[in-house]
């Protein structure tokens, strides 16, 4: 089932049965809304290369990777652009099967085939051999729906599978790692010396497509012309060098925020779907995605909860669901009775 269909069907569940406890809402800037700052107002110069340089201090990693350290407009566009570059090379790419849909969009849009591997309920790695081609696995960490960092041995079986070729390399979408400096496991894998970084504003500061940085590898210098010729708006990088400077606390604030909302939904749930929480995705900062090995049919009839099903999110032959702390039931406002 596709994300928009799926959506129209919460809608007619919702109306259908307004008792239902709706745990399958998705849209993480309505739902925090109003902690998402206000654009600048007036005219300004911003230079990339001081974003650059802010991005890497805020995560401390070292300022003299400022020159791999691609300003861009989000997630979104590096992806795109490195998408292109990888089939300009005749890359072999694998992408997850059941995180984000967009990132095959992107690449079929890139003229690349894709291969995929699974990440729910847990994370199982491609085992195909290597051959003559450059090789690009991309991760996200944390992940979603999974809603939890990579482990040390997950993180160990990734560095395993890129043993296993010298033209292997990652691609790591941290785009909802909340924290500074990033998990324990992207930096591990960082550094390999054979990781590209994906990051941006979308999550921490709820401004989508506007702002990001790719930390490239020492070895893409073309890749990182690609960037240069393909910039933000100048409107964009003030817009990023004032979330940088003038609030740099509203990650913090995000994560407070979604951590209460969290709560909330667990204090509504049947105690017997809260028990089938996994532990890492309940301590996981910033995280609003929690999967049960429930089906959502289930958890609709017998539990009165609508939960989201794992092929939302893409190929999925698990036959868990999702369940999500968004909806306005779990917001500062609304009541916390425990469900019966």
């Amino acid at each position: 089932m596709r994300f928009d269909e799926f959506q129209e069907l919460r809608q007619r569940r919702l109306g259908a049965t307004p008792s239902l406890l709706d745990a399958a809402e998705t849209n993480v800037y309505r739902a925090l809304a109003p902690l998402r700052p206000e654009p600048p107002a007036g005219p300004g110069t911003v230079h990339r290369c001081d974003l650059a340089r802010a991005w890497l201090r805020r995560y401390e990693l070292p300022e003299e990777w400022s020159g791999r350290a691609m300003v861009c407009r989000g997630v979104r566009h590096g992806l795109g652009v490195v998408f292109d570059w990888l089939h300009a090379g005749q890359a072999r790419l694998w992408l997850p099967s059941d995180v984000y849909p967009v990132y095959f969009e992107l690449a079929r849009t890139a003229g690349l085939s894709p291969a995929s591997y699974p990440t729910l309920p847990a994370p199982v790695l491609p085992t195909s051999p290597a051959d003559d081609r450059p090789e690009y696995l991309l991760l996200a960490n944390p992940s979603k729906p999974l809603g939890r960092y990579l482990t040390d041995a997950e993180c160990a079986a990734v560095m395993s599978w890129l043993r296993g070729s010298p033209r292997r390399r990652l691609l790591i979408d941290g785009v909802y790692d909340l924290g500074a400096p990033f998990a324990a496991g992207t930096r591990r894998l960082l550094d390999t010396g054979r990781a590209v970084l994906l990051h941006s504003v979308t999550k921490g500061w709820l401004w989508p497509r506007t702002f990001g940085v790719v930390l490239l590898g020492p070895e893409h210098a073309e890749l990182a012309e690609a960037f240069r010729a393909d910039p933000p708006t100048p409107a964009q990088l003030i817009l990023a060098d004032r979330l940088l400077t003038e609030h740099g606390d509203v990650p913090r604030r995000v994560v407070d925020e979604l951590a209460a909302r969290a709560e909330r939904l667990f204090a509504r749930l049947p105690a017997d779907v809260s028990g089938a929480i996994p532990a890492a995705t309940r301590t996981c900062p910033g995280n609003y995605f929690f999967p049960v090995g429930i089906p959502a049919e289930t958890l609709r009839r017998e539990c009165g909860v609508l939960a989201v099903p794992a092929g939302v999110f893409g190929e999925s032959d698990w036959s868990g669901a999702v369940l999500t702390s968004l909806a306005d039931a779990f917001g500062a406002g609304s009541s916390s009775r425990t469900a019966v």
